[in-house]
C-alpha cells in the first residue's frame, strides 16, 4: 500500500493541472485558425498592375472581430519583408492577436518590389484597403472613425507612409470607394524602416521601393523624420536597442519631428530583441506569454479609444 501513495498523488495533481488548463483555455479569448474571407482590393483591373498574377492583385484578409454590441475597431495591417516578401507572422499573428481584444483586421497583400512594382503603387494599395474598410463598415461591422493602421519594419514604412500620406476621398471620383477618406485614425509601427535617405535606411526596403537609382527628393517625402507634418494621428512605436537591422536614430528624429508639430505619439525602445521580433511568439495562441509591448499597445489602445 504504501508503494501506491506516490502514484495516486501524481494522478490528484495532474488531474488538477488539467482542470486548470481546461479552465484558463475556456476563458481565454477565442480565435479562429484562418481569416473569414480575402476580398480584392479592386473588383477590375488594379491601377499599375504589371500581370494577373496572384502577387499583381493586392487583397486584404479579413479577420472579424467577435459580434459585440456596437461596431468595433478596425486595423489595416501591413506586414513586414523589405517590400520584397511578406512576412506572414506579422500577418496573421498580429490578426489573431488583434481579435482577442475586440478589435477587427485586415492583412493587406500590397504588391511588391521584387515583382517590378515601385512608389507609390504601396502607398495606393494600402490607400485603397482603408477606403475599402471604411466604405463598407456596415458590412465588415466596424466603427468607420476607428480605422487605424499597423505595420512591422519596411510594412511599418509603408503604415507611416499612409499616416503622413494618407489623403482625403475624391467626391468626384466615380468609385465610391475612392469618395472615402485613406488617412489612418492612429497608426502602430513595430520596429519600422523610417528613413529612405541612403545613410539612415534599410538598403534592401529602399531598393525595392525606389529602385536601383532613386530620385532623391522623392526619397526625402518618404522619410518619416523629414515629412511628419501637423496632421499626422496618433502613433504607437517600438523598437530594440539590439535590433541591428533598422536602425534606431531616425526613430528618435521622427520622435521629435512629431514633438516639433504637436502631435501624441508613444514610444518604447527595449534593450533585447532580435529584428523581425513580432508578437515575441510563433505561432500566436491567446495562452502565450507575449512580447511586453503587446500589453503597453493595448493599453494604449483602449486610451484612443479603440
Amino acid at each position: 500500500m504504501q508503494n501506491r501513495f506516490p502514484a495516486i498523488l501524481v494522478l490528484v495533481a495532474y488531474s488538477l493541472l488539467a482542470t486548470i488548463a481546461a479552465a484558463r483555455a475556456e476563458d481565454a479569448p477565442a480565435t479562429t485558425a484562418t481569416a473569414a474571407e480575402t476580398i480584392r482590393l479592386w473588383e477590375g483591373e488594379p491601377p499599375g498592375t504589371l500581370g494577373n498574377a496572384d502577387h499583381d492583385v493586392p487583397v486584404v484578409a479579413w479577420w472579424p472581430a467577435a459580434k459585440q454590441a456596437a461596431p468595433s475597431a478596425a486595423l489595416v495591417i501591413c506586414p513586414g519583408g523589405g517590400y520584397g516578401h511578406l512576412a506572414d507572422h506579422e500577418g496573421s499573428d498580429y490578426a489573431r492577436w488583434l481579435n482577442t481584444h475586440g478589435i477587427s483586421a485586415f492583412v493587406l497583400r500590397y504588391r511588391l518590389g521584387t515583382n517590378g512594382y515601385r512608389h507609390p503603387v504601396m502607398l495606393g494599395d494600402v490607400s485603397r484597403a482603408i477606403r475599402l474598410v471604411r466604405h463598407s463598415h456596415q458590412r465588415f461591422a466596424v466603427n468607420p472613425k476607428r480605422v487605424g493602421v499597423m505595420g512591422s519594419s519596411a510594412g511599418g514604412h509603408l503604415a507611416l507612409t499612409s499616416c503622413i500620406r494618407g489623403g482625403p476621398g475624391d467626391e468626384q471620383a466615380a468609385d465610391p470607394i475612392d469618395r472615402v477618406s485613406a488617412r489612418p485614425d492612429l497608426g502602430i509601427l513595430c520596429y519600422p524602416v523610417v528613413s529612405m535617405l541612403p545613410e539612415k535606411t534599410h538598403g534592401g526596403s529602399r531598393k525595392n521601393l525606389l529602385g536601383e537609382a532613386p530620385d532623391e527628393e522623392v526619397a526625402r517625402q518618404l522619410s518619416g523624420e523629414l515629412a511628419a507634418h501637423e496632421s499626422v494621428p496618433p502613433l504607437f512605436i517600438w523598437h530594440t536597442w539590439e535590433d541591428k537591422a533598422v536602425k534606431l536614430e531616425p526613430i528618435l528624429e521622427l520622435c521629435v519631428k512629431l514633438k516639433s508639430h504637436a502631435r501624441p505619439y508613444e514610444l518604447h525602445v527595449y534593450e533585447t530583441g532580435r529584428h523581425g521580433l513580432g508578437l515575441g511568439v510563433r505561432p500566436y495562441e491567446p495562452s502565450k506569454t507575449l512580447h511586453p509591448w503587446t500589453d503597453e499597445c493595448c493599453r494604449w489602445l483602449a486610451a484612443q479609444g479603440f
